[in-house]
């Protein structure tokens, strides 16, 4: 019998914010459960492409780890569970919702467990309140208030992984918040499959804006509160008048924008058109002239000419966007898009996506600039590098705690990369 050590349970995690939250409910639950010697792999859906990177790590994992279980979930697991089980690398394959529930991890000590656990999602009705006490950094935490959708954009596949849309009641989240912040958490970010709809399965169908600001209210002591990715046209006016009076609310937002042509928007099944975009960035930025934005963008959607194309780049510049989240269109098999007879040749997606990073980094570029000279407050996450309230990469000239908030200098950019040095008090 071996008398190595035990090893610790490793996560990869792919994908999204929400991901990245239940990958730390995994990982307690995991411990909890005595789990050891194991690889979870928590994968997305999202492309093609993201399946493929999933594939190959399940099989690096096994190369490094040869007597470890591999257990896969995630959204990709949850669509396609027996593509996953059928690879020779893979002990088990776990849906969406079994990953979220502690006792699926008691499971795996057993032989004569099942190789898959997957239930059918749109039977899920609920978003448990898991309670993360902690996350592997000390700086930001994230809080899932809502999992799942209802829409059905003709491109996406994540309806089928994540089920319908349910929502976290308000007392859970604030609960969940007070207990991060007390652990020492400077900075939360809300997360949720499609955020802006939340609280419309709850009792009295709270929006998202009257949760954050209950949420504000009730934990003074939170510094920092981000929202992750908002639909454009689902921005409540609670939600929008919060933004624009509470300064713990950060000066940033990433819109789901996809697209800045109204027939390709349309042909996704997406509910904004391009007027309705740019009109919201130009109220946000009116009621916080500081308001920096990010948007997702899709390259060579089935039927885009060169002038839609051309349309959703200049929308970069109209909506003055920052950081953008660029991908080349992807077919997923079962959804509507990939069954439109006029695809865009793959050459002619990776070139239109090449294009829109190339402007992504220029207005990148130019808003790292102007940031010299100015002060921010930095949340320092990992050895030195940190974030602006708009979310710039900022690294400090000395060493400082994980986890500090402070108040700097901004004196350069290095590759992409604020430099700082701390503001000293001034002597009495």
């Amino acid at each position: 019998m071996s008398n190595a050590p035990h090893k610790d349970v490793e996560i990869v995690t792919f994908g999204c914010r929400l991901n990245a939250y239940e990958s730390e409910v995994m990982r307690e639950n995991a411990k909890k459960a005595g789990l050891h010697d194991a690889v979870i792999i928590n994968t997305c859906a999202v492309t093609a492409e993201a399946e493929r990177q999933a594939r190959q790590t399940i099989r690096k994992a096994r190369r490094e780890n040869p007597d470890a279980q591999i257990i896969v979930t995630g959204c990709a697991a949850q669509v396609h569970p027996d593509d996953f089980a059928g690879m020779a690398e893979v002990d088990r394959v776990v849906g969406n919702m079994e990953k979220m529930q502690a006792d699926t991890f008691d499971q795996f000590g057993v032989a004569s467990a099942e190789k898959v656990l997957v239930n059918d999602i749109m039977s899920v009705e609920e978003t448990a309140g898991h309670l993360v006490a902690g996350f592997e950094g000390r700086a930001r935490a994230f809080v899932q208030v809502q999992n799942g959708c209802d829409h059905r954009c003709t491109f996406c596949i994540i309806p089928y992984g994540r089920g319908n849309s349910r929502s976290v009641p308000m007392g859970e989240v604030v609960s969940q918040v007070k207990q991060l912040v007390a652990n020492g958490y400077k900075e939360v970010v809300l997360t949720g499959v499609d955020i802006t709809s939340y609280g419309g399965d709850l009792p009295g169908e709270p929006t998202l804006g009257q949760m954050v600001r209950r949420l504000m209210a009730a934990v003074p002591e939170l510094p920092r509160l981000r929202i992750s990715s908002i639909d454009c046209i689902e921005m409540d006016d609670d939600l929008f008048q919060v933004i624009a009076e509470e300064p713990r609310i950060m000066p940033h937002l990433h819109l789901s924008l996809q697209a800045g042509d109204d027939m390709i928007l349309k042909r996704m099944k997406r509910r904004h058109l391009r007027d309705h975009a740019i009109e919201l960035c130009q109220r946000l930025r009116a009621a916080r002239p500081d308001m920096v934005l990010g948007a997702d963008l899709i390259a060579g959607f089935p039927t885009e000419t060169d002038e839609m194309f051309e349309n959703t780049l200049r929308a970069v510049d109209d909506c003055d966007l920052t950081w953008l989240h660029v991908f080349p269109y992807s077919e997923r098999p079962g959804t509507p898009a990939a069954k439109i007879p006029n695809q865009v040749p793959k050459a002619l997606r990776k070139e239109r996506a090449a294009r829109l990073r190339a402007k992504g980094a220029e207005k990148e570029a130019a808003h790292l600039a102007a940031q010299v000279g100015r002060m921010a407050h930095v949340l320092f996450e990992k050895d030195g590098v940190g974030r602006t309230e708009y979310f710039a990469p900022v690294r400090l000239s000395e060493p400082v705690e994980d986890g500090s908030l402070l108040t700097v200098e901004i004196t350069g950019v290095e590759e992409n990369m604020l430099l700082a040095k701390p503001v000293r008090e001034a002597a009495a």
